[in-house]
C-alpha cells in the first residue's frame, strides 16, 4: 500500500469519526427535545390554580433550564415571560429558540442567561433588566434541585479522599442546605415547582465535582419535614396528587422506595390560608 493510500485512509477515518460525533450530538439534541416533552406532561399540572391553567400574563423562572421546556410551555400556555438560567449552556439550539420563538410564540418572551442561582449580583442584574420587581409567578426547578448543594462534603464511611484538593473533589457529595435553598427559591417566586429523578442507587452522570449526587430517601424526608415545619404548603403532583401533611410523612417515605420520579410544588402560606387547610 502506498503512502498516498495510507494518507487517504487516514483522512477518511478522521472524516468518519467527525461524522459519528456529529450524529451523536444530533441524537443527543433529539433525545433532549423528546425527554423535555415527556417531562412537561408530568410537570404541567403543577401550574394549575383552582384546577385550571391560568398562565397568561404570568412570569416563570426556569432554573437549570434545558431551553426546550420554556418553548413548549410558551406554545401551550402562553405566559407573559419565561427566563431561563443555567451555569453552563451546552445546547447548540439555545440561541435559535430564543430568537425564533419570537416568530411562533409571540405572546411569550423567552430569554436565557448564563447565571448561577448563587450569583446574587448577576441574578439581580437580570431581574432588573427584565423588569421583574415582585418576583416570578412560578419558579421551575426541573432535575436541578440535587445540584443546588452548598454545604460541606458528606464523607461516606470508609471512603478516602481529601476534600481540600480540587482534583479529588469529584469523590465528594456536598450537603443540601434545605433552609438556604428553599428560602432563596421562595424569595424568587410565589410557587416553586420541583421535578426530580429519585435514583439514589445510581451514579449522577451530570455531577460537577461535589455539587451533584441524587437525593437519598433520608435527604428527601429531611426536606419535607423542614417544609412542613415552616408551615409551607406542599402539594404532590407525581406519582399522585395530594396535599402533604405531617401524618402522611410515613406514607411519603414508603412511596419514595417504589418510584423513580417525583413532582411537587411549594408555596408560602399566610395565616388565613393555613387555617383553611
Amino acid at each position: 500500500m502506498t503512502c498516498e493510500d495510507n494518507g487517504l485512509i487516514e483522512k477518511l477515518s478522521e472524516k468518519l469519526l467527525e461524522c459519528e460525533g456529529d450524529l451523536k450530538g444530533r441524537k443527543d439534541d433529539v433525545d433532549t427535545w423528546t425527554d423535555s416533552l415527556e417531562e412537561l406532561s408530568e410537570i404541567e399540572d403543577a401550574f394549575k390554580k383552582d384546577g385550571k391553567f391560568k398562565l397568561r400574563g404570568k412570569t416563570i423562572l426556569d432554573i437549570g433550564t434545558d431551553c426546550v421546556k420554556p418553548l413548549y410551555i410558551a406554545l401551550k400556555f402562553k405566559p407573559k415571560k419565561i427566563i431561563g438560567i443555567n451555569e453552563e449552556f451546552l445546547y447548540s439550539y439555545t440561541s435559535d429558540i430564543e430568537q425564533k420563538s419570537k416568530l411562533f410564540a409571540e405572546e411569550t418572551k423567552i430569554k436565557f442567561y448564563d447565571c448561577s442561582l448563587f450569583d446574587k449580583e448577576t441574578l439581580n442584574r437580570i431581574l432588573k433588566k427584565e423588569k421583574v420587581k415582585n418576583g416570578f409567578g412560578f419558579v421551575l426547578v426541573s432535575k436541578t434541585l440535587h445540584h443546588l448543594r452548598t454545604g460541606e462534603c458528606k464523607r461516606k464511611q470508609g471512603e478516602k479522599h481529601d476534600c481540600a484538593e480540587v482534583e479529588t473533589e469529584k469523590n465528594c457529595t456536598y450537603k443540601f442546605e434545605k433552609e438556604v435553598i428553599f428560602e432563596k427559591l421562595l424569595g424568587l417566586g410565589k410557587r416553586v415547582i420541583v421535578y426530580e429523578a429519585f435514583l439514589p442507587q445510581e451514579k449522577d452522570d451530570d455531577k460537577v465535582r461535589g455539587r451533584g449526587g441524587y437525593f437519598t430517601t433520608k435527604e428527601w424526608m429531611d426536606i419535607f419535614e423542614y417544609l412542613l415545619s415552616r408551615k409551607h404548603k406542599v402539594v404532590f403532583i407525581r406519582p399522585e396528587p395530594f396535599l402533604l401533611e405531617e401524618q402522611a410523612l410515613a406514607e411519603v417515605e414508603a412511596m419514595l422506595r417504589r418510584v423513580d420520579i417525583i413532582c411537587f410544588y411549594v408555596e408560602k402560606q399566610d395565616v388565613k390560608d393555613a387555617k383553611n387547610l
